[in-house]
Order: structure tokens, then C-alpha cells, then sequence
């Protein structure tokens, strides 16, 4: 009454209408409706016509091909009309430690802790699956192959393969291995984490292996062998027959079973055995690579000889071959020394000799060590004691002595060495065998000089020589004249010995007359 009154005043020309105080309402076949009136709610509406008396009558309408239920002020509608909303609803509710699986038809969907969700009843298949998270947080196998493929939102999957074992962790806390499979877990307001480790390897990096030690004892003896050593103890890890690690003392690691451990005592002898030495250090590259770190090798040649020293204190000499000690616990320090005899170059040497003449020489010493550990507590450098002695020797003998008298007798110098050097070396073990004088070197000017006289010598000794020979060769024909004179014979052997040369340079002589005129007519032609 009151709206007609309210529309005759406004006076509207000539407009006829008509009121109607029904509202219909229409539910598709595939749809669901909630009948409200002034928001108060009535009824479940199935598919069909509905008509109601009044304006104040609403229908919300929900498509059941979308199969969860989002009404608004469910948790109060449920209070209120719990049994006949559930007549078409499916209600899932979880608690604090609670989550949920719902399977709509082929898919899956979670449901998080402390969460009211609602899926209409019949048109499509709906199944749901609580579970409770104190008990576990793993999916139960049945559910893995299931949902494998959906990303789920609060759920974790794992595969490991068959070479692998997982280590489980929640919230940073181990909770257990896995083996081999598919898994799945809840991980809704809670970290869950793996670590893989692979079987094929047996010395893999356990995480926080003192804490699976000390708090999961029953893990470690189901697939770990621990090693634990204690102070003086050296462990040699193997795996296959292979070595693998070397522990040193008072070190716990964790293995996966099926290793060898040897534990060494190294309180009383830290030397390596034979067999140790020829696993370590001379087998596998890889076994003096794990081995470098925790051992002290040295190797002997031959006609050599070692000193040990341990804790800077001298232990024992060496004999050539392979050495090897284990270095924990104290200081290891090894020398070798060459016993064959060994060559010393002096060089280069600027020397003034006693009469002012500056000459550079080079000297050579032979030397053998024959007694290594009193020259090694003896002298600090060998080798530079006794370039440093030399020298001293060298100058001294070359000092005392003028240009001339080293060019006459250089082994005067050697002699002069080497009875000074040995005298030096007798009180240290060493044995200087050999020394030389190798070169001498005079200055330009004192070269040319020295080349002058020595050729002036020589041109007077060839003179000498000479005069010598013409001397003989007057001698000689003299008394060849005597003999001619006396046996003509002779003479006429001289004349057939002149006429032999002349034949080697003439192809043709023709002699008329006797042979006896040869000689006369040839010395009338040379005269004419």
C-alpha cells in the first residue's frame, strides 16, 4: 500500500503497471542452491522452478561441475543446519595436527591444518582422508603412485634410486633412513628435508656425523661402521682392498659397512713396515695421495747414506731404499748424503802472485764424505766450507809465489793445496781426494809480452839449429870429396846418380861417344 501511494504521487502520465509480490527462481540441472530469506538460511534448492511470496527470499547458486562447496559463513551454517547441509555436503575439517586428502573424480587437492572445506555430494565422486601429523607425517604407500604426478600444495616427494640411501630431517632433526623408492611427506608449517647419499661410495660426507653418532646409535649399527681412535692410534681404511682413508689419532668418522679397518699403535715405532711402504708409497698414486699429509717419506739411492732425526735429536742412519714414518706426534727430519766423490768448482779467482802480476784462476777439488753424521754435526754447509777453504789455500799458494815460478811448476800450487785442505777436512769425516789448478788466465799486456819472449826464444833456438845443420852438411860433402877423390869408382857412381836426376826431367838424352865424356860435356855446356 505504501509503494502504491508513493508511485501515485509521483504523478506519472498515463503509465500503466503491474506489481507482482512473487519472486521465481530458476536452478539449472547441473547447478545447487541455497534459499536465503533476509539472509536467514531456508533450504537446499535440487534443479527446477521455484517460486516464493514476498521480496525479500534470495538463491545463491554454486556450479556442480566445480565440486567444492565455498559458501560464505559455512562454519555458522553448520552450527545451525548441520544435518541438513550434510544430507549434500561432504565436510572436511582439520585440527591443529591434522591434514587432509580429497580425491574429486581424477584429481587430487590437500587440506592444511586448522581448515573447514566443503564438496557437494553426488555429481562428482568425492573422497576424502584425514591424517594425523603427530603420528606421522608420511603418506601411507597406497596414496604415492596416486598423487605422484599432482603438485599438491604442503606436501614433499622423494625418489631415491637404487645406488642411493636417504638421510630424513624435520625441521634440521634426523628422523630416519630411507631406502631405495618413491616417498612422500606433509610439509605444512614444517621443514622436511633429505640428504642423499650415495651406497657406491663408501666414504660419503654424513652430515653432523658426531650427532648420528651420539644420538642415533641405532642408524649407525644398522649401516655404518664407525672408526674411533684414541691418542697414539693411526687407522688405514679399506674398501675392496683399496685404500680409502687414513685417520690420525684421536679422529671418529663414520663409514658404510663393509669397509676394513687397521688400527696401528704408533706409541713405540712410527716407522712404516715394508708392506706399508710398498701399499702407501709405492703403490696407487691415489694411496700416496690420501698418505703425503700424515707421513714422512724418504728415499735412499744407492751409495748414499740418511740421517734420521726425530725431535731434533739423531736417531739412526739410513740405508738406500724407501723410508716412511708417521709424522703425528713429533718432528721427523731426514738428510741424505752423497758418498761417491764429488766435484767442486772454484772459478774465477782474481789473484795478485808475489811480484805484483794479477792473474785469475780456476780451481777443481775431488771430495767424498766418509763419515756423514760428524759432518753434518760438524758443519752447517759442506759444500760452502769447503769453497771457502779452497779459496783461502788458492791465495795463499798463488801470493807467495812470482809469475814465472807458477808457469815453471804449476803442480806446486796443487801440492801446496792439498796439503792445506786436508789438514782443514781431516777433523769432519771428509776426504779431498784431487785438486787442480784447471787454467791460469794472465791479463792482454802480460800476454803480449810473455808471447814476445817466448818467440824471440824460439827464432834464437831455430838459428842455433840451423848453423848446427850447415855445419854437418859441409862435413859431409868434404868428406864425400875425399872418398871420390881416392876411388873412382865412387866417382863414377856420383856421375850415374846426376845423370838419374837429369833423366827425370828430360824425356830424351842421346850419348854419342862414351859414357866417360857425359859428365865433361855437360859441365862445358852449362859453362857456355
Amino acid at each position: 500500500m505504501f509503494l502504491l501511494n508513493f508511485l501515485r504521487r509521483l504523478k506519472l502520465p498515463k503509465l500503466s503497471m503491474k506489481i507482482s509480490f512473487w519472486k521465481t527462481f530458476y536452478i539449472k540441472p547441473n547447478e545447487i542452491g541455497i534459499l536465503y530469506h533476509r539472509s536467514d538460511f531456508k533450504k537446499i534448492l535440487q534443479p527446477g522452478t521455484y517460486t516464493y511470496f514476498g521480496w525479500h527470499w534470495q538463491v545463491t547458486t554454486f556450479d556442480l561441475n566445480q565440486p567444492e562447496a565455498k559458501i560464505e559463513n559455512l562454519e555458522l551454517l553448520l552450527q545451525n543446519h548441520s544435518s541438513e547441509l550434510q544430507q549434500y555436503l561432504i565436510v572436511v575439517r582439520t585440527g591443529f595436527n591434522q591434514a587432509a586428502l580429497v580425491r574429486l573424480g581424477q584429481t587430487w587437492i590437500s587440506v592444511a591444518p586448522n581448515q573447514l572445506r566443503a564438496f557437494w555430494r553426488g555429481f562428482i565422486e568425492v573422497e576424502t582422508h584425514l591424517f594425523n601429523l603427530e603420528e606421522s607425517l608420511e603418506l601411507p604407500a597406497e596414496f604415492v603412485q596416486q598423487i605422484w604426478k599432482i603438485a599438491l600444495n604442503g606436501i614433499t616427494k622423494f625418489q631415491i634410486s637404487e645406488y642411493q640411501i636417504g638421510l630424513l630431517y624435520v625441521q634440521g632433526n634426523f628422523v630416519r633412513p630411507l631406502e631405495p623408492g618413491e616417498y612422500t611427506f606433509w610439509s605444512v608449517n614444517r621443514d622436511v628435508s633429505l640428504q642423499i647419499l650415495s651406497r657406491i661410495v663408501p666414504n660419503p660426507n654424513f652430515p653432523l656425523e658426531d650427532v648420528l653418532i651420539e644420538k642415533h646409535p641405532e642408524f649407525v649399527s644398522d649401516y655404518c661402521t664407525v672408526v674411533q681412535l684414541q691418542n697414539q692410534q693411526v687407522a688405514i681404511v679399506r674398501y675392496q682392498s683399496k685404500v680409502i682413508s687414513i685417520l690420525a689419532p684421536c679422529s671418529r668418522k663414520l663409514f658404510w659397512q663393509g669397509v676394513e679397518v687397521e688400527v696401528i699403535d704408533i706409541s713405540n715405532d712410527a716407522k712404516l713396515p715394508s708392506r706399508l711402504i710398498a701399499e702407501l708409497v709405492s703403490g696407487l698414486p691415489e694411496a700416496l695421495t690420501l698418505s703425503r699429509s700424515s707421513l714422512h717419506i724418504c728415499e735412499v739411492p744407492t751409495q748414499h747414506i740418511g740421517l734420521l732425526y726425530v725431535n731434533q735429536e739423531f736417531q739412526t742412519q739410513l740405508q738406500p731404499g724407501k723410508h716412511a714414518w708417521w709424522v703425528f706426534g713429533r718432528s721427523l727430519q731426514t738428510e741424505v748424503f752423497d758418498l761417491r766423490q764429488q766435484a767442486l768448482e772454484v772459478s774465477g779467482q782474481d789473484i795478485l802472485s808475489k811480484d805484483k802480476v794479477p792473474l785469475r784462476l780456476n780451481l777443481t777439488a775431488g771430495f767424498r764424505i766418509l763419515d756423514p753424521l760428524r759432518a753434518k754435526n760438524s758443519l752447517s754447509d759442506i759444500a760452502g766450507y769447503l769453497y771457502k777453504e779452497l779459496q783461502f789455500a788458492l791465495r795463499g799458494a798463488v801470493g807467495e809465489r812470482t809469475l814465472d815460478a807458477l808457469l815453471e811448476d804449476k803442480g806446486a800450487i796443487d801440492r801446496s793445496i792439498s796439503e792445506y785442505i786436508r789438514q782443514k777436512t781431516a777433523d769432519y769425516g771428509i776426504e779431498v781426494d784431487s785438486v787442480g789448478v784447471k787454467d791460469i788466465i794472465l791479463p792482454g799486456e802480460i800476454k803480449t809480452i810473455l808471447s814476445k819472449v817466448v818467440e824471440a826464444e824460439k827464432a834464437a833456438q831455430a838459428n842455433v839449429v840451423r848453423r848446427r845443420e850447415e855445419t854437418a852438411a859441409t862435413r859431409s860433402m868434404l868428406n864425400t870429396a875425399k872418398v871420390m877423390e881416392d876411388n873412382p869408382v865412387a866417382l863414377r857412381l856420383k856421375e850415374l846418380e846426376v845423370l838419374e836426376r837429369i833423366a827425370e826431367k828430360i824425356e830424351k838424352i842421346q850419348v854419342n861417344g862414351s859414357l866417360d865424356s857425359i859428365l865433361t860435356d855437360l859441365i862445358r855446356i852449362n859453362r857456355e
